[in-house]
């Protein structure tokens, strides 16, 4: 039962993440609401994935932390918006230690994927204001890149 609850909450949480970037891609905004969400949802998953306390989700929490308080550095720099920084830190909670440097890596791509296509799309239009990259939609497609691994890679 606890394994279909663990798919369960996967899906919510690939929906949520989703969620999070059509909103971002929209109104260059995630909610507070939707992070909080997905970073409280960790908890039911770590339970029905049988993690203990010590270390596997001190661990997850750890990985969070990190990913929030180096992603807080762009914040300060103006290169990211609150809201993508409060979602990779949610996403943190849920994947392994192993997939944060792939995490890192699917993002920038697609991030630079995204900005490069923004910026097309900018210029073509000739606007004038400033151009904001709506960084959850990158946020997001690293994070059901890495869910989705798991269950579509049968030969790693």
């Amino acid at each position: 039962m606890s394994g279909i609850l663990a798919l369960c909450l996967l899906g919510i949480v690939v929906a949520m993440v989703l969620a999070a970037a059509v909103w971002d891609l929209r109104t260059r905004t995630i909610p507070n609401e939707l992070n909080g969400a997905i970073a409280l949802l960790a908890i039911p998953f770590w339970w029905a994935t049988g993690m203990k306390l010590w270390p596997d989700v001190a661990i997850q929490l750890a990985i969070g932390a990190v990913l929030f308080g180096v992603f807080l550095v762009a914040f300060t720099l103006d290169a990211m918006g609150g809201g993508d920084v409060k979602l990779i830190g949610a996403l943190g909670l849920w994947l392994p230690l192993e997939t944060v440097l792939p995490l890192v890596i699917i993002m920038s791509l697609a991030g630079g994927v995204l900005t490069l296509g923004m910026l097309v799309r900018h210029r073509l239009a000739k606007h004038q204001h400033q151009l904001e990259i709506p960084y959850g939609v990158a946020i997001a497609v690293g994070g059901v890149w890495l869910i989705g691994e798991q269950f579509l890679n049968q030969f790693a």
